[in-house]
């Protein structure tokens, strides 16, 4: 698919704030609401847009620890399996697939160290999971 600049221009937009009207997101742009929506429908139909979501602050809601979690896996752990082993754990925030030494990367959150735990906990009780290496995270640059 080919953006053009105004294309470019709203998915800026949203991505700054998904919850800008189509007016507003207009008046940035020098489009009518119904045309930037007719857009929006366009880049959301071919895949460029795959869905709105809300950035939660979760020390708000109390959950404080952030881990990286590389997963060490046996031959048997497809990546689909991992992606259902992310699905199934809630504390699984984002997971990756990669290259190197471990197979996989999880970003976990929780709410404190012995929660941390719980999940790791978890996590290795997963068959084809021979072994994690964690990275608490102690600050976003």
């Amino acid at each position: 698919m080919r953006l053009d600049d105004i294309d470019q221009q709203i998915i800026a937009s949203l991505i700054q704030d998904s919850r800008r009207s189509y007016a507003a997101i207009g008046k940035r742009v020098g489009l009518s609401a119904p045309a930037v929506k007719r857009r929006v429908d366009a880049l959301q139909q071919t895949g460029a847009v795959k869905r709105f979501t809300a950035e939660i602050d979760q020390s708000v809601l109390g959950w404080n620890i952030e881990a990286f979690v590389e997963l060490h896996c046996d031959g048997g752990l497809s990546p689909s399996m991992m992606r259902t082993m992310a699905a199934e754990i809630p504390e699984v925030t984002d997971a990756y697939t990669v290259t190197g030494e471990a197979d996989g990367i999880f970003l976990i959150r929780a709410q404190n160290t012995s929660h941390l735990e719980d999940v790791m906990v978890r996590i290795r009780e997963w068959k084809g999971i021979n072994h994690t290496r964690s990275s608490v995270i102690l600050s976003h640059l």
